[in-house]
């Protein structure tokens, strides 16, 4: 199916500058309005980065929403007895006001904040991880995935019990997957429901399917065979699902799965994830964009048709449930960090912010009636780790932390005696630098974040890393000391982290339209792939760039263009999401890659020319390795570690 954008007026604004003149106000107002109170501004999915537009209509509604009252009140005149006629006129008037604010606050027009005195109960507090919580449509029973007893297992309470227990037992292996609603209930709570992929055993791709196992315990079974993610409407007589198939084709069906409909399918390489019913089985509420952190929520007839956008955060979002007719809470993440919880009035299209501090939501579920609500509240930690690249596989103790003095780190890279990484201050990035046992700052600007990890020359005398401000992303170069910050004059629509030639002339950058690559003066551009490209790598010897293609379901393919423009003999490759980072050692035709379970990844070499594997650590599946890199050495390795020590809190509204 194609991509259709829906537009609702034809007089929209078509830049910042259109809005901060319509608002009467400057830009940095307007875009903060944006960011931390739900002005409605769109942004063109395909288009380039910073393009935005907004409609005239939903900026009104939502300033009216926002300012219940004048912004100010002309000074009083001196007092004097009105006539009989301006008195009739002025209780005429109350009477007509008051009758304008019941009916106002009849139809729900003054928005409250729909957890603003909500109680706050842990239900979880082992040691590990909890994650992806869900609740029964009568609010009785909790599920959701802890490491409490080694592996990542289903485990269930009944809220206020104090008692949990283990459903799965390690009979079911993956079950881990951010990005989709991984954990469920039958509509009569009769079952428990769970994403699962696993493993062909002849080593073609992995099945995904949705299993189940009773709620009081039991044995695993299949509930919706190649079925990704689903949700019952509200009178159990349809059900809505996706497949894990290219662009997530979605599907409604009834009680009897007789009648399946086809009603969406995006692009290749962008996702329909998190499908949920309307209260009344009006609509069907999904995320859509591409993973992980370029989604909004839209929504679509039940018989199909042109799916409507109805939020405008271009970020991570997540887990929408609906808490009334009207009210659909989600997460997502901003400018400062996140996620964190959002409320969006369906029916004026405004979004909210309703959760403040410091607190993360990785999940979110609730009850039918909304009473209940159920998350995930994170406390990450990323440290930075080194090992030693050996002919054998290491385990976890042969592993060492580097020590740093930032709040997290991630992305470290190697270069000749140094070592730079990334780390976050909440509202922006910074790039740091390890050297001779001390670490110092090289670049820190405020708004700006990071978009994958920095380039180190393969001289090492210079740094290379992609920033993105106020929703225009650029290449940055500097010195190994900080100094010299320059950008690329290139103008080009760059989604990713960029990759040096061997010579150090030449930046391969993945763009909205492939894989290009530019001159260090930015004045050349060389197209390589017109087709989704990502995280590309130049070969040491400078003849071929490897990169990854568009993902289907978990997985996407490693490809491989000339760094003259031709294709290649392609590698039979294929690696799970979360593992999109490759890196060549020094001076060979071996990949370095993660393998394994999204929670549970393993370092492998790759041979590219003799096409054989070999695995290098066999770690637990406690953490997860976001980055890495190895020494221009190639004596070690370094990569982050990400570790959430969280748990499962219910809101009671």
């Amino acid at each position: 199916m194609r991509y259709i954008a829906v537009s609702l007026v034809d007089d929209r604004l078509d830049s910042w500058k259109d809005i901060e003149a319509y608002l009467k106000r400057d830009v940095s107002t307007v875009q903060r309005w944006e960011k931390r109170e739900g002005m409605p501004v769109h942004r063109h999915l395909h288009g380039k980065l910073g393009s935005v537009y907004a409609f005239p209509a939903e900026l009104d509604e939502w300033w009216r929403g926002r300012h219940g009252a004048p912004e100010s009140f002309p000074a009083p005149s001196a007092p004097r007895r009105p006539p009989a006629w301006m008195i009739a006129a002025v209780i005429v008037a109350i009477a007509l006001g008051g009758a304008l604010v019941w009916y106002v606050a009849r139809s729900g027009y003054f928005w409250r904040n729909p957890i603003a005195n909500a109680r706050f109960v842990r239900l979880t507090d082992f040691e590990g991880t909890e994650e992806a919580a869900a609740i029964s449509r009568d609010g009785k029973f909790v599920a959701f995935l802890a490491d409490r007893d080694g592996p990542v297992d289903v485990w269930v309470t009944q809220p206020g019990s104090g008692e949990f227990h283990n459903l799965t037992h390690g009979k079911l292996r993956e079950l881990v997957n951010p990005d989709v609603r991984t954990i469920g209930f039958s509509p009569d709570a009769a079952f428990v429901t769970m994403w699962v992929r696993k493993q062909s055993a002849g080593g073609g791709p992995a099945a995904i399917s949705v299993w189940s196992i009773p709620t009081l315990g039991g044995d695993p079974a299949l509930y919706l065979e190649g079925v990704a993610e689903f949700d019952w409407s509200s009178d159990g007589s349809r059900i809505v699902y996706h497949t894990p198939g290219p662009g997530d084709p979605m599907f409604v069906n009834d009680r009897t799965r007789r009648a399946q409909r086809h009603i969406f399918t995006g692009p290749a390489g962008l996702h329909a994830h998190f499908p949920v019913w309307s209260p009344d089985d009006a609509f069907i509420y999904f995320v859509y964009g591409a993973v992980p952190n370029n989604l909004d929520i839209w929504r679509i007839d039940p018989p199909g048709g042109k799916p409507e956008r109805t939020t405008s955060h271009n970020a991570r979002v997540t887990h929408p449930t609906f808490i009334d007719r009207n009210t659909l809470l989600y997460l997502a993440t901003d400018a400062s960090g996140g996620p964190w919880l959002y409320a969006l009035d369906v029916n004026r299209r405004i979004s909210r912010r309703i959760s403040f501090g410091v607190d993360r939501y990785t999940s979110l579920a609730g009850s039918a009636d909304g009473r209940r609500l159920v998350v995930t509240l994170a406390d990450p930690k990323r440290t930075l780790w080194r090992m030693p690249l050996t002919n054998g596989v290491a385990g976890e103790t042969a592993a060492l932390e580097i020590k740093v003095p930032t709040n997290g780190a991630s992305a470290p890279r190697a270069g000749p005696g140094y070592i730079v990484y990334l780390s976050s201050t909440g509202d922006h990035d910074t790039v740091w630098k390890i050297a001779g046992g001390a670490t110092t700052e090289l670049w820190n600007h405020a708004g700006a974040h990071l978009i994958g990890g920095p380039a180190i020359s393969p001289d090492g005398g210079r740094i290379a890393f992609t920033a993105e401000e106020r929703g225009v992303a650029q290449i940055y170069v500097m010195n190994p000391d900080g100094s010299a910050v320059r950008t690329l004059p290139a103008s080009l629509e760059i989604k990713g982290p960029p990759a040096w030639s061997p010579d150090g002339q030449w930046l391969a950058i993945a763009t909205t339209h492939g894989l290009e690559k530019v001159s260090l003066d930015g004045q050349t551009v060389v197209p390589l792939v017109a087709t989704f490209a990502a995280d590309p790598v130049w070969s040491p010897d400078g003849t071929s760039i490897v990169y990854s293609g568009r993902d289907v379901g978990t997985t996407f393919p490693i490809r491989v263009v000339n760094a003259d423009g031709r294709v290649p003999p392609q590698p039979n490759i294929t690696l799970s999401r979360g593992a999109r980072r490759i890196v060549f050692l020094p001076g060979t035709r071996e990949l370095v890659i993660l393998r394994g379970e999204m929670n549970g990844q393993n370092f492998w070499i790759v041979d590219l020319d003799r096409r054989t594997e070999r695995q290098l650590t066999n770690f637990r599946r406690n953490f997860a390795i976001g980055d890495f890199d190895v020494s221009p050495d190639r004596r070690e390795i370094m990569f982050d570690r990400h570790q959430d020590k969280s748990d499962i809190v219910m809101i009671e509204r």
